[in-house]
């Protein structure tokens, strides 16, 4: 080898990050430097969905910031900010695979509350687009993915941040007009004070029944907010339809009472999820992974409110899942309740990763490759490589796992709140596992 005149030899140059207006340099942090290596985990092997590759298996929840401006005569209003730009920019640099971004709905009816982010604004012009493709070219620029959660909040809409509710010792209270809610445009599929989240009290404003009409405007607006999504450079999409929000509440027959095309059987009462899902497919790109989050039960089995007319339960989401394919959905993020008050379950251990793995296997044993995320509670390191060790389908991994006397219960896990107690979550779970990764050049120090 030749040795170099460090007198005159032009000095290194950092390597910018490509798609941005100003400088900083190109990152690809949490990224195993060899993921081939037999002794590399699964949760550290790349996913390939389509054309989209993330580096590893660990994903971003998307989490309610309640940050975004409430004025409805804002341009501004529903737009993320500089607040969303470094809450998930920061996480896309300490190197996990995939952000999502908080539940965005795509009717300015369909926001949790007056502050929740909304992507409804007609252009690429609109404050709304501008602040996504913001944050969207910032996350790339450090080498993760970044998706957006659709959503529409049906009954449990127009209600006030969190912390204000707490304020006056409730944990949820309305928002009325005074601080730009829209107690008179809260809709769901049934309508009355008795569809009301918590009926008799003032928590939430009861709903009235869309029209069969304003079903299909709904579909088109999902529909319309992915393609400017795609357009701000997003990598993936993803359809909330868990937690007692629109699409929840059209699936199960608690909150469903329609007698139109999208109530009654299940077939009608899925419709919704078909058609949302139909439309979207036409106006993403072939390649983009398409997502479903799901409430896989309600909790509500062998309770009087599922007595007379069922509920959604883990048989129902066994029969979801198989339409999957043929919708275009590509993963299913598989979470739990939040439709009705009475719900009855543990929310300790492995209560959501036990649904998820059931639904996994179902999914294979039918011949089937839609993905499974695992979501709730998962805090731990170990139990986090654990959930998806063996799902790269690699033999040595696989016979691991079955050795261990459990076969993989999702292809990825996916986290929240643990990201707000611990940023270096990624970086954390690689040290502990002994894997070595690629760090942001900024922090490298830290982590030598």
């Amino acid at each position: 080898m030749g040795s170099i005149d460090l007198g005159t030899a032009p000095s290194p140059a950092s390597v910018p990050a490509q798609g941005i207006p100003y400088f900083t340099p190109a990152n690809n942090a949490g990224a195993a430097l060899d993921p081939t290596d037999k002794n590399t985990p699964t949760i550290f092997r790349p996913l390939t969905i389509r054309d989209v590759t993330f580096k590893n298996r660990v994903f971003v929840s998307p989490m309610c910031m309640y940050s975004a401006a409430s004025d409805p005569n804002s341009p501004f209003v529903g737009a993320l900010t500089d607040f969303h730009l470094s809450h998930l920019g920061h996480l896309a640099l300490k190197g996990v695979g995939l952000v999502i971004v908080e539940a965005t709905s795509v009717q300015p009816n369909g926001r949790i509350s007056p502050n929740d982010s909304g992507l409804w604004q007609e252009g690429t012009d609109s404050e709304q687009f501008k602040g996504l493709k913001r944050v969207v070219d910032f996350v790339h620029s450090q080498g993760a993915k970044i998706g957006i959660q659709l959503s529409h909040a049906g009954r449990k809409a127009s209600n006030v941040a969190p912390w204000l509710a707490m304020k006056n010792g409730v944990r949820s209270l309305r928002a009325d007009a005074s601080v730009g809610g829209w107690p008179d445009n809260v809709v769901g599929p049934s309508g009355g004070e008795e569809h009301t989240w918590t009926p008799g009290n003032v928590s939430f404003w009861p709903p009235r029944e869309l029209s069969t009409a304003e079903v299909e405007d709904l579909v088109r607006a999902f529909a319309k907010s992915a393609a400017l999504a795609a357009q701000a450079g997003v990598d993936v999409i993803e359809l909330h339809g868990a937690h007692g929000y629109l699409i929840n509440e059209f699936l199960s027959p608690v909150t469903n009472h329609r007698t139109d095309k999208y109530g009654g059987s299940f077939e009608n009462r899925v419709r919704i999820v078909r058609e949302i899902a139909q439309e979207t497919r036409k106006v993403i790109p072939a390649g983009m992974p398409l997502f479903l989050r799901i409430s896989a039960t309600e909790w509500l089995e062998h309770l009087p409110v599922a007595a007379e007319r069922g509920s959604w339960d883990m048989a129902s989401s066994s029969e979801l899942v198989k339409l999957l394919p043929e919708l275009g959905i590509d993963f299913v993020d598989v979470s739990s309740g939040g439709n009705h008050k009475d719900q009855k379950f543990d929310p300790f251990g492995d209560y959501q990763i036990k649904l998820a793995g059931q639904l996994r296997s179902q999914i294979r044993a039918a011949g089937a490759k839609t993905l499974v995320g695992a979501v709730g509670l998962i805090r731990e390191v170990e139990l986090a490589s654990e959930i998806v060790q063996g799902a790269d389908q690699d033999e040595a991994h696989l016979a691991e796992s079955m050795l261990a006397g459990s076969e993989p219960k999702a292809d990825a896990v996916l986290m929240a709140r643990q990201f707000l107690r611990e940023p270096d979550w990624v970086m954390n779970a690689a040290k502990k596992l002994g894997v070595k990764v690629t760090t942001p050049n900024q922090f490298g120090r830290a982590w030598m």
